[in-house]
């Protein structure tokens, strides 16, 4: 395994009394998909936030690579290779699936004295939107309306948006939400495939799907790390039963 990326170091954030994470660690690799689970309320979403720069951290730091991000916005996280997907789809309805990847692609372009030369007339830009497309499994679907595709298709659409601004690291909130058995197996797939060329976190309930891709999975509960480990320690942990579950269901699991 290669080098961390992206390394956050005893992240911390509250909101007035309230504690949402508490001295939380992990590290992002390239080649490797870290899985964070907990049950609602661990915190999932609050971290993620705060390593995409949505939120500041209340105390700790993040690094990309060597670098010191943590006061950097999201913008200038984006600008240089942290990328997200959200929980909800977050795209153009009304414009193509090409050009939603042209102005994702598009918004990492310095563009300084070409303001006059039209955007569409940029061969780099297309040439960036066009390869994300095909990455993300959509080749065919450029001339259509991103609102009339499906569900499934949008999410891939969005991730495709994501891949325009060429990330090392990938940040993805809850992926498969609303996905149906089959659309769910095409965003594994994607997944798996982004993994050689990134460095990926991935926040999600489907377990199916997290057991299946994951390389490392950490565990929150209340807002602080529970257990870290590769999937199969979290699977015969008794802690992170206890916290799914309850004691007694855990107790009754062990003797399954």
């Amino acid at each position: 395994m290669s080098e961390p990326i992206l390394v956050a170091d005893r992240l911390t954030r509250q909101f007035g009394g309230l504690v949402a994470n508490d001295s939380v660690s992990l590290s992002l690799a390239r080649g490797q998909i870290h899985a964070l689970l907990g049950p609602n309320g661990a915190g999932k979403s609050t971290f993620i936030n705060m390593l995409s720069g949505e939120l500041p951290p209340s105390a700790g730091r993040i690094r990309l690579r060597s670098r010191d991000i943590t006061a950097l916005s999201a913008f200038q996280r984006s600008r240089i290779g942290i990328g997200r997907s959200f929980q909800r789809t977050n795209i153009f309805a009304g414009f193509t699936v090409f050009e939603n990847c042209r102005l994702a692609a598009q918004s990492r372009r310095q563009r300084g004295w070409r303001v006059f030369t039209p955007a569409a007339a940029d061969r780099e830009v297309a040439g960036r939107a066009q390869a994300a497309i095909e990455l993300a499994g959509l080749a065919g679907s450029e001339p259509q309306i991103a609102g009339t595709l499906s569900h499934g298709e949008q999410r891939q659409l969005e991730i495709a948006m994501v891949l325009a601004t060429e990330p090392e690291v990938l940040l993805f909130d809850e992926p498969l939400a609303g996905m149906g058995a089959e659309e769910s197996t095409r965003m594994v797939e994607l997944l798996s495939r982004l993994r050689a060329d990134h460095a990926i976190l991935l926040v999600e309930h489907d377990m199916d799907a997290v057991f299946a891709l994951a390389d490392v999975i950490t565990v929150l509960v209340n807002g602080q790390l529970l257990e870290s480990g590769p999937p199969a320690q979290i699977r015969e942990s008794r802690a992170v039963r206890e916290a799914y579950l309850g004691s007694d269901e855990a107790e009754e699991a062990g003797h399954g």
